[in-house]
């Protein structure tokens, strides 16, 4: 997969200042706040900074936490995960593969037939309606 590498000015020309804020400096959006989180409709939903396929509609599901989270991505080269541990905590996240986007993080405690959980901020992605 061929990197997208922009430079910051870029990236803030291209992004809205909370995508910037969320993609490019490792923000989180407001729980329960994001266009994504009821969101349903058949599709892909794909990242906002460089439109590369995340995730599909079809391993959406309800976790109750407040983001849009889904048991699987598009494909195995989809995602890049990092060990985080940030804020006092030990967590995976969960990156753009193809242009390094802060997207979340995964979880351990999903449904079958994965059992993860990908949390991801809604002001990362776009969706493309089958």
């Amino acid at each position: 997969m061929e990197k997208v590498i922009k430079t910051d000015a870029e990236w803030r020309e291209r992004l809205s200042s909370e995508a910037y804020h969320v993609c490019r400096e490792h923000g989180t959006e407001a729980p329960f706040s994001g266009k994504f989180y009821h969101h349903q409709g058949d599709g892909i939903y794909r990242c906002v900074c460089c439109d590369a396929p995340l995730f599909t509609s079809d391993t959406k599901f309800d976790s109750g936490t407040g983001w849009p989270s889904y048991f699987e991505p598009y494909s195995d080269e989809a995602l890049v995960e990092i060990k985080d541990t940030s804020f006092g905590m030990v967590r995976t996240e969960v990156r753009c593969a193809k242009c390094d986007a802060h997207l979340g993080h995964v979880f351990p405690d999903g449904p079958e037939p994965t059992g993860l959980r990908y949390c991801i901020n809604s002001v990362c992605l776009t969706f493309d309606e089958a």
